[in-house]
């Protein structure tokens, strides 16, 4: 098919992400004040939409408590910025196994299976104009690391999320995903106007060559919104390559720690690299308001505990 490149285009930021990132680089934002502070650099470098995790203020390994989830939203709803606020809610779904002769019991100290009303609780009390969905289950890059998502837990999540008039960013990992996604449309679990983040070269999920790339992007149907991203040295490279094929971009730390060869990055500067190319192809980096009309979302005060 011919590419129609994106004239106007967003940037999602994705702060901290849950990845053992913490230790490599001292940007890595690990406390909610921190993550909110980045949040808001991002914010104000171009970023419309910042995606945000949460994690354990001493150590940095992921968590998802609802009160520093909740602690993050009110930080950045709080700040003099706008941006649209997109929460994962893909926690709760890591599965570990045992050694490959003996993989059951799992292995309690990494496994955190959440139901899916737990799952998707920060959701309920937070209100993001955006969650997560990540629409499948991969292995990922660890031996005996599951990240695990059933169709049905999907429905249930899915479902509960819309019903809370939260947008849905479909997270697909490869084409699969966005099989089911479609499957979800079709169910009325997932509104018609979908939004879906491409995600490339995840072990062991789509490879990031052009021609994976390019498939992914011809299973998004044309009344879908996508955008896309990539992971380290190609992070900016997919900054064009997600224009150049009508979609959006995504950068920031949870996915490349370098902005430079040997020079560590801020989410700030990533943003303001990823404005700059998108400028130089032609194109407008949108702000927030335009955003939330362009993908139909309504921004709302966090609801009671």
């Amino acid at each position: 098919m011919p590419l129609a490149m994106n004239r106007e285009v967003f940037i999602t930021c994705a702060v901290t992400g849950s990845g053992g990132t913490q230790d490599r680089s001292p940007h890595v934002p690990r406390s909610p004040k921190q993550i909110a502070d980045s949040a808001i650099e991002a914010a104000k470098a171009g970023a419309a939409i910042v995606h945000c995790h949460v994690r354990d203020p001493e150590t940095g390994k992921p968590r998802r408590d609802v009160s520093l989830y909740r602690e993050v939203t009110e930080r950045i709803r709080d700040a003099d910025v706008d941006v649209v606020l997109n929460l994962t809610a893909g926690m709760g779904g890591d599965m570990v196994f045992g050694p490959v002769e003996s993989p059951l019991p799992l292995n309690a100290k990494g496994t955190d299976m959440g139901g899916a009303t737990n799952r998707v609780e920060h959701v309920r009390q937070c209100l993001p104009e955006i969650c997560t969905l990540d629409c499948g289950t991969m292995n990922f890059a660890e031996a005996d690391y599951v990240m695990t998502n059933t169709p049905g837990m999907l429905r249930a999540m899915g479902g509960m999320m819309t019903e809370m008039g939260v947008k849905l960013e479909i997270e697909a990992f490869d084409t699969g995903h966005l099989w089911f996604a479609r499957q979800l449309v079709s169910e009325g679990v997932l509104k018609p106007d979908a939004l879906v983040q491409l995600c490339m070269g995840v072990p062991w999920g789509a490879p990031d060559d052009l021609y994976t790339f390019m498939a992914m992007v011809n299973n998004v149907p044309p009344e879908w919104t996508f955008s896309a991203f990539s992971l380290g040295r190609n992070q900016m490279a997919y900054v064009a390559a997600a224009v150049l094929a009508g979609g959006n971009v995504r950068v920031g730390l949870e996915d490349n720690l370098w902005l430079d060869k040997g020079v560590l990055a801020t989410n700030a500067q990533l943003v303001e690299r990823a404005a700059t190319i998108i400028e130089n192809m032609g194109a407008r980096v949108i702000g927030p308001d335009e955003v939330r009309k362009k993908l139909n979302l309504t921004k709302r005060a966090p609801a009671s505990a």
